[in-house]
């Protein structure tokens, strides 16, 4: 038996291309960067990053097209897959290894922040409360426990 599972979760560092095969299913390609970090030998801290071309079909495709852009965090599960071609221009046969996806799950959405780290149009300065923090704050402060203990022989189980 052979395995030949992908997982891979990271950025988009462009935006997909939607293209259409001659029978007409859709096709997406992206690029998503990963990184690594780890300490070297002397206790500094070191980042790689890693960059794997994604290709997907069918609805899949048509999703990610539609939902994607650079900078976007999603996760994809697939194969990986070798293809080789004969370049035009003489230079040889040419490789590419691509993860096939099968499943996508999109990540965390931006909520609006612009450069300076504000949210929305009317930001506070980054001391201040907003009343949103205060709110849950004061919704925090006022959960009632009860007064008398558990026993275990409460439990019914």
């Amino acid at each position: 038996m052979y395995i030949n599972k992908a997982m891979v979760y990271g950025n988009l560092t462009r935006d997909p291309e939607l293209k259409a095969l001659p029978s007409g299913i859709k096709v997406t390609s992206f690029s998503l960067a990963t990184n690594r970090v780890w300490k070297d030998k002397t206790g500094t801290r070191q980042e790689t990053a890693d960059y794997h071309n994604i290709v997907l079909f069918g609805k899949l495709a048509e999703l990610a097209a539609q939902y994607l852009k650079k900078g976007s965090s999603v996760f994809i599960e697939g194969r990986m897959q070798t293809r080789s071609w004969d370049d035009p221009s003489g230079a040889g046969k040419k490789y590419r290894t691509e993860v096939i996806g099968d499943t996508m799950q999109f990540g965390p959405r931006s909520t609006g922040t612009s450069a300076g780290g504000e949210y929305g149009s009317s930001a506070k300065p980054a001391n201040n409360k907003s009343s949103t923090q205060s709110s849950a704050q004061e919704q925090l402060e006022t959960i009632e426990y009860p007064e008398e203990d558990i026993s275990p022989d409460d439990i019914p189980f």
